[in-house]
């Protein structure tokens, strides 16, 4: 069984995918074998055109595509929305399966939420399911995706003590839109004083590489180590 991790953000549009078919293409440069994985994905026509066809193509990963997730929606809205109107809510017991499918066929998978940590994914009269119960389920770590810009202080500190008191581990936050100015690199030094957490990569617009170490990749999953 491969080793996973959850890959969360601060919100809609930090770049979660972004970061996530980097941090993918790092692994595979490395030589790991690396997977990806979605529980529920909404606002796509097709799995090619969805945010896990965009990480299976940029990371070259060649993942067939029935694998990279349990469900997806048409409707541009929050996943729990976009099932009640499909009429296809999320079984947890799906996702679950699914799951250990991509975690047998690879040693490392990078498992993508929807929006921000507090995402429902389904929420009706039989069964409320948040993100925070796949990362439960599934037994994982999770790595913050935050915007370098104004707020992300705020947001971020916000997202990590949900991860707290919700006893969910977290092992590091990666900054995007990084240009370095000196308000995002007060931002880094920040994040880092109030959550306790590391800032462990700092992603530039139009970067194709994530510049992280070999050692520190493999110490998100886990704490593993070379």
């Amino acid at each position: 069984m491969g080793y996973g991790l959850f890959i969360t953000g601060t919100g809609t549009d930090v770049g979660k995918t972004y970061v996530t078919a980097l941090l993918a293409k790092k692994l595979k440069s490395y030589e790991f074998p690396v997977g990806y994985y979605k529980a529920a994905l909404s606002g796509a026509d097709s799995i090619a055109k969805s945010d896990a066809g965009y990480v299976n193509t940029v990371a070259g990963l060649g993942q067939a595509e029935t694998t990279l997730l349990s469900y997806i929606y048409q409707n541009a809205v929050s996943p729990h929305l976009a099932a009640k109107w499909d009429n296809n809510p999320v079984e947890l017991a799906k996702v679950t399966a699914d799951y250990h499918v991509v975690a047998k066929a690879y040693d490392y998978v990078l498992v993508e939420g929807s929006g921000g940590i507090v995402c429902p994914l389904r929420f009706d009269s039989v069964k409320h399911l948040f993100l925070e119960d796949i990362i439960v389920a599934l037994n994982l770590e999770t790595l913050i995706v935050a915007d370098a810009g104004l707020g992300t202080i705020n947001a971020t500190a916000l997202t990590a003590s949900y991860l707290k008191n919700r006893n969910l581990g977290a092992t590091g936050v990666i900054l995007n839109r990084y240009t370095g100015t000196a308000m995002e690199e007060d931002n880094a030094a920040m994040i880092e004083a109030v959550t306790g957490l590391a800032v462990v990569a700092c992603v530039a617009p139009g970067d194709h590489e994530i510049n992280i170490r070999k050692a520190d990749l493999l110490r998100l999953f886990r704490g593993k180590s070379i």
